[in-house]
């Protein structure tokens, strides 16, 4: 037998994995790295999918680094890789909340709950937490708290957990795709794929997302067209159908108008390869829609996304992680919102009174254009606060490995190094 100092725990790690999520994508990259500079290179580590196939794309298996498939219906399945597995990590950052679905919720809830009942330390790793329905609030405060240490991204991640009941150690620090860094190798990919762009006055970037598709809902049955992936179904409406072509007309307007205005190429950008559709039907519904292309995550990985991000001169973004990923280049940015991820980062930031507009705001656009004439007639109004909240963050995003580390010597397990 193995003295306690020279274990290596076979680590499970549950997130978001393998959805073509560009945000997902650099967290996990960010924290295998992590893990490994902590535990050593050798660390056999497991990452369950429900498409195996995209989480290849971009990460290679190997034998100390294995994908498995995961069902729809997870409870099973989670049930066996926690009880093969010595130490268990949620690394999905909308970890408490139940925007997207109470499905994803329950997924990292009852992972806990597996391993609180197997005596497996389980680690939260910089998650967040937002919304909750009244049912799904009892649900975190009670198993949640079965947690041994929970790191959230941000302090009103942690205010809000202790606010529900939770019981377990909290700290809070940033987001780990903060610490995310894109590949020399693609430095300059944007040349090649959107050569037409160089010719231009610069890129816009419209990171944009379809609020009316969400929460995904269990059901049994469903429209084709509506299935995210059996049995789980987005949620459809005549009224969320009137909802979806207003933000079509209004994000197309906005386009042509920084084409025809601006001389700038416009990058309609689907952080979540879900976001895709959306995109397409703005572009097809331009005047310019020659000026525009669609950067899809479902064809570039996080390295290449994170280039484009960073290349902009301007951001109007829908998604928490490409407002993170563009910090890097304080790139000016502003926010069209509809969850407290991004308004907790606009927040921190500085940036939450004069540039978040809520989705539910009357004239919508007419808020959102207002801004972005700002931002292209003042482009330096965000530079100081930019540089000062991405060092910010950066340092608070590095301390997650070093608390990862005290927790593996709490454990007297083998720490690299």
């Amino acid at each position: 037998m193995l003295e306690a100092q020279e274990f290596v725990p076979r680590v499970l790690l549950i997130g978001y994995n393998g959805a073509n999520n560009t945000g997902a994508e650099a967290l996990l990259l960010s924290d295998l790295a992590d893990i490994r500079a902590v535990l050593g290179s050798q660390v056999p580590i497991t990452i369950p999918s429900l498409s195996v196939a995209n989480l290849r794309r971009y990460l290679k298996e190997s034998p100390y680094q294995h994908i498995v498939a995961l069902p729809t219906i997870f409870p099973l399945t989670v049930w066996r890789l926690v009880r093969q597995h010595d130490f268990v990590m949620l690394v999905e950052g909308s970890a408490y909340m139940d925007t997207w679905t109470s499905a994803l919720l329950w997924y990292f809830l009852w992972t806990t709950h597996c391993a609180h009942r197997m005596h497996k330390p389980c680690l939260a790793y910089a998650v967040d937490a937002g919304d909750l329905s009244p049912l799904n609030r009892r649900l975190v405060c009670r198993e949640a708290s079965k947690t041994n240490f929970i790191i959230t991204r941000s302090q009103a991640a942690a205010d809000r957990l202790r606010n529900c009941g939770v019981s377990a150690p909290i700290e809070a620090t940033a987001d780990n795709a903060f610490n995310f860094c894109p590949d020399v190798a693609d430095e300059n990919y944007l040349r090649n794929v959107w050569p037409e762009s160089v010719a231009t006055s610069g890129r816009v970037g419209l990171a944009v997302v379809d609020f009316y598709l969400w929460p995904v809902v269990l059901r049994l049955w469903g429209k084709k067209g509506d299935c995210y992936k059996w049995p789980y179904y987005f949620s459809r409406s005549p009224e969320r159908a009137q909802g979806t072509a207003a933000l079509v007309q209004g994000y197309a307007a906005l386009a042509d108008h920084m084409v025809t205005a601006y001389n700038k190429s416009v990058a309609l950008i689907a952080m979540e390869q879900l976001d895709e559709a959306l995109a397409r039907q703005i572009q097809d519904h331009m005047q310019c829609a020659h000026g525009a292309r669609v950067f899809s995550s479902a064809t570039y990985n996080a390295s290449q996304m994170t280039v484009l991000l960073r290349s902009l001169d301007l951001l109007v973004t829908s998604r928490y992680h490409a407002s993170v990923l563009s910090m890097a280049a304080h790139v000016p940015q502003m926010a069209l919102g509809h969850d407290l991820r991004l308004k907790n980062l606009y927040l921190e930031l500085g940036l939450y009174e004069a540039f978040f507009v809520d989705h539910r705001m009357p004239d919508l656009f007419a808020a959102v254009s207002k801004r972005v004439e700002q931002l292209l007639t003042q482009p330096n109004c965000q530079q100081d606060t930019l540089r000062r909240g991405y060092a910010e963050h950066v340092a608070r995003a590095k301390r997650n490995r070093e608390l990862l580390r005290t927790f593996v010597q709490a454990q007297g397990w083998r720490v690299a190094g």
